[in-house]
């Protein structure tokens, strides 16, 4: 799909990842085409899943969520079975935003949002502790989100 992605959708990509509340007739004007092409570049961005969904970004400490964790874990047993059970579980984890499978070390991490230390010790010895066939886990406590986007870049020829 990479490929066929033209200069005009590369910037509604971009000018959608920055704003998605954006009229379709602004982002028009930004990129020079009417509202009707425009439109249907995006109605088939969406359709062919370039775009998966529209989201508000939220201030985590506004609604109390002091306490963002990287936590590798190291399965005790890594076949396919294994991995699609550990998955099966910790997906629908609210306080878990993300489960990326990892080569090296560790098998996964994982992003683990609390509202403060407390809340992310019981979390732990409550939730991922009890998780089957977890062999070994690693808590990395973030300080300070010096960098903190969501936009992918893209090279507009």
């Amino acid at each position: 799909m990479k490929d066929q992605l033209d200069t005009k959708d590369q910037l509604i990509l971009e000018i959608l990842q920055n704003d998605s509340t954006i009229s379709v007739k602004d982002i028009g004007e930004k990129i020079g085409l009417s509202f009707t092409p425009t439109y249907e570049r995006i109605k088939n961005l969406e359709r062919n899943g370039v775009i998966k969904k529209y989201v508000a970004l939220v201030d985590r400490f506004k609604i109390g969520v002091e306490i963002v964790v990287y936590c590798n874990v190291t399965l005790k047993e890594q076949s396919k079975e294994a991995l699609d059970e550990f998955e099966k579980i910790i997906t629908p984890i609210p306080q878990v935003l993300d489960v990326i499978s990892l080569s090296g070390n560790y098998d996964y991490m994982l992003k683990i949002v609390a509202h403060d230390i407390r809340t992310y010790n019981e979390f732990v010895v409550d939730v991922i502790s009890n998780i089957p066939n977890i062999g070994q886990y690693h808590s990395s406590i973030v300080m300070n989100e010096c960098k903190k986007e969501t936009a992918y870049p893209l090279k507009v020829k």
